[in-house]
């Protein structure tokens, strides 16, 4: 049982920063790509970032320059680092990962998410 677990959200004021964390726990052979994505309210789950096994990064054009994507491979665990947040970032983040199992078959999971609010 593979599992995907968020943290980190909260509310911040404008200018702020938080940063989430997703740690991936379970049968796993090898965690390829992991991604955050978000959901506004009354909106799609849009992509913010991505990080492949061997560290190639995409941002979304709003978030470039503010938003950073790391990673702990001896950790399982995906980082985002949000800086100069903004009220429209305000939205549930979830983390997304590709896993290969020791069957050599690869999943894509998501985590349950966490709400980062953007408020004064």
């Amino acid at each position: 049982q593979v599992q995907l677990v968020e943290s980190g959200g909260g509310l911040v004021q404008p200018g702020g920063s938080l940063r989430l964390s997703c740690t991936v726990s379970g049968s796993i052979f090898r965690i390829n790509a992991m991604g955050w994505y978000r959901q506004a309210p009354g909106k799609q789950r849009d992509l913010v970032t991505t990080i492949t096994g061997g560290g190639n990064i995409k941002y979304e054009d709003s978030v470039k320059g503010r938003f950073t994507i790391s990673r702990d491979n001896t950790k399982n665990t995906a980082y985002l680092q949000m800086n100069n947040l903004k009220p429209e970032d305000t939205a549930v983040y979830y983390c997304n990962a590709e896993i290969s199992n020791f069957a050599q078959i690869t999943y894509n999971y998501w985590g349950r998410g966490t709400q980062v609010t953007v408020s004064s």
